[in-house]
């Protein structure tokens, strides 16, 4: 069994500062990358987009276009009682 002393707690220490250098150093490897991938994938959404408008020329400028129907539209439950109206009372 191993006990805890100051050697233990410094090489703790040494292990989350190495951690967080290395993910540093990642990080500044990988970011330019996802961040091209992210643009890419924008680019693709509002070309996609763009064609949908182009393909339906008899929408006119201004109109709401709703591409999905709600799957389920949510109800209140009026079942719960009725709203009682309250003076305060000084």
């Amino acid at each position: 069994m191993q006990e805890a002393g100051p050697m233990s707690f410094i090489r703790t220490i040494i292990i989350i500062v190495l951690i967080y250098y290395i993910f540093k150093f990642l990080a500044k490897l990988f970011a330019p990358y996802l961040m091209k991938k992210m643009v890419h994938k924008m680019q693709e959404k509002a070309q996609n987009q763009q064609q949908n408008r182009q393909q339906n020329p008899n929408v006119k400028e201004g109109e709401t276009i709703i591409d999905k129907k709600p799957l389920k539209t949510n109800q209140s439950n009026n079942s719960v009682g009725e709203y009682v109206d309250y003076e305060e009372v000084d």
